[in-house]
Parts: structure tokens; C-alpha cells; sequence
């Protein structure tokens, strides 16, 4: 792989996983509420949620570029889980609440290999950017977990009104590095979203698939389980 001039990653489950996870925080959540959820429940519906998430992300264009909906989807997200827990009522107000705690700095970790990697990226001389599909607190965020500067710029959906995989995201975030996207790499963990998406434009994408996840991908592309072999897959060895 050629090496590039700037490196692009997405966010969540590839920069930052949720703390400490997605269950806990609803279960401490519900417990607020005065509700007594089981952990394991929660893991057990799991699927179900990222079901509902994938299928209003593919039906609904305003999901991640539009405020109140991207909000709407997530209420509504977490309000089935509520659902199937056998919490009806106060399920939208828990729902909104759980959406609230995710907006905050100490819900979400750099993963560990995180950080070597970028830096070391950044001092051979690589420009790096985010591009996620995400809401308008994207940049406090980065910002509040002291990331912000291991990055040149921060594309969030809500702030340019465009998602991934649309190419135009890619290539506002190649603009404002003044990079072609034949220069750039974007690294995800989400196969239509970041692989088509940066494909689409001309980058090279590279998937990570941490936890030894195996999921089939229709498209060839550079595979990684860990941030730790990414310099050397782009000929970058320090």
C-alpha cells in the first residue's frame, strides 16, 4: 500500500468504544429510574438494537444529518430495548436519558492501541482527520477526552449536513487538508458506510474488526484487528 498523506478514521467502535459499555450505562440508567434490569438481559437484546439501528440507518437519509431526527432514531432505539424489558411508560424518558449520557466525555475510551498509533502516524509526517457520522457534540468529545489534538480536523455529519457513505463528506475532509483522495486513507469498522463510502471517492479504506469479528465484507479491502498494525500496513514502521 502506498503510503499516504493523511489518514482518516471514524469514531465509534473504532476510535472510541462506549464505557463501560452500552448495556451498563442503560442498566445504571434504568436503575435511576428505579428500575432493576438484569445486565445480562440487556446484553441478550443487544442484537435486537443494532437490528433496529442498521435498518433505520439504511431507510432514513436524515439519520446522523439532521438533529432532531439523528435524536428521534436513538430515542426510539433505546425505547425498544425498554420495551422488551417489560418498561413501557417511562420508556421514552429513559430512552432520552441514555441518549444524554452518551453526549459526555467519560461514556466513551480511546482504545488502547489508539493513541501509539496516531502519534506515531502524525510524527512520520501524516496528517489525520476524523470523519464519523455523528451528532453536533462530535468536536467536545474529542475535545473533552484530550484527543483533539491528535487530529488536523474533525468532519461530523450533523456539522456538514452530509453522512457516510455519501463521497461528499470525504472529499470536505480531504479539502480541508488540502489532500486529493487518492492521497488518503479511511479507516472504520463499518463495511457500507466506511468502505463503499471512502471507495466511492477514490481513498483507500482499510477495515478494522477488533474482537476477532469475522463478518463477511462483498468488497476487498485491507483488513485490520488492531490500530497497532496500521503504520506498518501503510509503510509507516516509525
Amino acid at each position: 500500500m502506498m503510503r499516504p498523506r493523511a489518514v482518516f478514521f471514524d469514531v465509534g467502535n473504532t476510535l472510541l468504544e462506549p464505557y463501560p459499555s452500552v448495556s451498563s450505562v442503560c442498566q445504571e440508567v434504568l436503575r435511576e429510574f428505579g428500575h432493576d434490569a438484569d445486565l445480562a438481559a440487556i446484553d441478550s437484546l443487544m442484537p435486537l438494537v443494532d437490528e433496529y439501528y442498521e435498518d433505520r440507518y439504511r431507510a432514513d437519509d436524515t439519520f446522523w444529518t439532521d438533529e432532531e431526527e439523528t435524536s428521534s432514531v436513538w430515542v426510539g432505539m433505546y425505547s425498544l430495548l425498554c420495551d422488551r424489558l417489560g418498561i413501557s411508560g417511562q420508556a421514552p424518558v429513559i430512552a432520552r436519558r441514555v441518549y444524554d449520557e452518551f453526549g459526555k466525555p467519560e461514556r466513551w475510551r480511546p482504545y488502547a492501541d489508539v493513541v501509539p498509533a496516531v502519534r506515531a502516524l502524525r510524527e512520520a509526517g501524516v496528517a489525520t482527520g476524523i470523519i464519523s457520522n455523528w451528532d453536533k457534540r462530535l468536536s467536545s468529545l474529542v475535545d473533552g477526552l484530550g484527543l483533539s489534538g491528535l487530529f488536523d480536523v474533525v468532519v461530523s455529519s450533523a456539522d456538514v449536513g452530509l453522512r457516510k457513505p455519501d463521497p461528499r463528506i470525504f472529499m470536505l475532509a480531504c479539502e480541508a487538508l488540502s489532500v486529493s483522495p487518492e492521497e488518503a486513507v479511511h479507516v472504520g469498522d463499518h463495511h457500507y458506510a466506511d468502505v463503499l463510502g471512502a471507495r466511492a471517492v477514490g481513498m483507500t479504506p482499510v477495515l478494522i474488526q477488533r474482537n476477532g469479528d469475522s463478518t463477511p465484507v462483498r468488497a476487498a479491502c485491507a483488513r485490520i484487528r488492531t490500530f497497532a498494525d496500521l503504520p506498518g500496513l501503510l509503510g509507516i514502521d516509525g
